[in-house]
């Protein structure tokens, strides 16, 4: 039987176990090949969330959705790395979910895909970004300088000044989402870290356990 057959084979059963520690090795090979199955859309999943942003401005003069857009736009016609430019088009995924926490949501989810840096970038924008409007609410905007001498810093004061903050005009040009789409589908479609990845890269549950 070849490997597209078996994993059919397993995708028509379920698992039958009712708690864990009843599970047997082909429960967790039938377990592993559903998740393979639903793993594969996550790129179309995410998409679909941040289309949520469409129509909500909060207040500011272009929606959410279309600051997202803009700031990849603004990213992808600056040269950045295809990575760079996913990250920026969801940097603010979060802001559904996180009313108070929307960055770490954003980098949760890009964490499994991207490098080190540009997670920090992601995760650490918010504070960054203050130094443009925290002053204006009684907030201290210099809160970034906690991080000064970190390797992501200038990165990071990059994103934050050259394409978020530059974001929110009505009247910038910028590129459709659609426009963006193979670029997310790559970044994607195979994780670089978690803890399911066996040593040597693969999905665990990609291939059969030895007997």
């Amino acid at each position: 039987m070849d490997s597209a057959t078996e994993s059919q084979d397993l995708l028509d059963h379920s698992a039958t176990f009712a708690a864990m520690t009843e599970a047997t090795p082909l429960d967790w090979q039938i377990v592993a090949a559903h998740n393979r199955a639903f793993a594969d859309d996550v790129a179309g999943r995410v998409l679909d969330h941040l289309r949520l942003l469409d129509g909500d401005c909060g207040g500011f003069a272009v929606d959410r959705l279309e600051h997202s857009v803009q700031t990849a736009t603004r990213a992808f016609r600056a040269n950045k790395s295809d990575e760079y430019v996913v990250c920026a088009l969801l940097h603010d995924i979060g802001d559904t979910l996180g009313s108070y926490n929307h960055q770490d949501i954003a980098a949760a989810i890009l964490k499994p895909f991207v490098s080190e840096d540009h997670l920090w970038m992601v995760e650490k924008h918010a504070i960054f970004q203050g130094y443009n409007f925290f002053h204006h609410l009684g907030l201290d905007r210099d809160m970034r300088d906690q991080f000064v001498g970190h390797r992501a810093y200038d990165l990071t004061v990059e994103f934050c000044q050259e394409f978020d903050q530059a974001a929110f005009d009505p009247s910038y040009d910028s590129m459709s989402l659609l426009e963006f789409v193979p670029a997310v589908e790559a970044l994607f479609a195979e994780p670089k870290n978690s803890i399911y990845l066996t040593e040597d890269g693969q999905m665990a549950g990609a291939t059969e356990p030895p007997d």
